[in-house]
């Protein structure tokens, strides 16, 4: 999931703004030593953070089911990780690089909810949408944390934060759907004989036919 949320990442910034610009897009630690062999333009979006959002974190199951609406496995819901990036422009001159991250900004930010079709592999598979938060105010470690851990100097960045689902195992299989419910009245002693059984075929969504056929026994 984490390298697919990197996929994601990276076609969003080599698109939009800085499409055709030559822009480098990297996702290493932006140590002194990395940045002192940089001999071209980039843009480093360093994953420094793994959470889980706990506030969506849901109990229960949800139902998986065919074309016909019949529930055929039930699985845990997922769980949810903020994925947090330091994303930093890099090149010789300090206004080019202020330039690179207003490129990042309009890039990202018209993406706040990324839809199934816009992510990749199993995150796509999922069919859930995804969030992405830009410049977002988190409870992540800051960015002058990051940076002292880094040896750097600090240095102007945006935080990106891509929250995707991670599946919680195992699924259970469902039991045969109901196909049709039988009914029967009983009659009390000295009333008579028990009616017919009746069937009433079920109806795709769970719904049952007004209509039955009666079966002698």
């Amino acid at each position: 999931m984490i390298h697919e949320a990197d996929e994601v990442l990276k076609k969003l910034l080599s698109g939009g703004a800085l499409a055709g610009t030559g822009v480098e897009i990297a996702f290493e630690a932006p140590t002194r030593d990395w940045a002192a062999r940089r001999n071209a333009p980039t843009i480093d979006a360093y994953l420094y953070d793994i959470r889980e959002d706990s506030k969506r974190r849901e109990s229960g199951s949800t139902e998986v089911r065919d074309e016909r609406g019949m529930v055929l496995r039930r699985r845990l819901p997922p769980r949810w990780f903020r994925l947090s990036y330091l994303v930093t422009a890099w090149t010789k001159r300090p206004q080019d690089e202020h330039r690179m991250l207003a490129a990042v900004l309009a890039t990202l930010v018209p993406h706040e909810l990324l839809r199934p079709e816009e992510l990749t592999g199993s995150l796509a598979a999922l069919g859930l949408t995804v969030p992405l938060t830009v410049a977002g105010n988190l409870d992540a470690r800051s960015s002058a944390e990051v940076w002292s851990a880094l040896g750097g100097e600090l240095k102007p960045s945006v935080d990106v934060v891509i929250t995707v689902p991670i599946p919680s195992f195992p699924e259970y299989d469902a039991g045969p759907p109901v196909e049709e419910l039988g009914v029967r009245v009983r009659a009390t002693a000295g009333t008579g004989a028990d009616s017919a059984e009746r069937y009433f075929p079920r109806r795709p969504g769970g719904a049952v036919a007004e209509a039955g056929r009666a079966v002698a026994e």
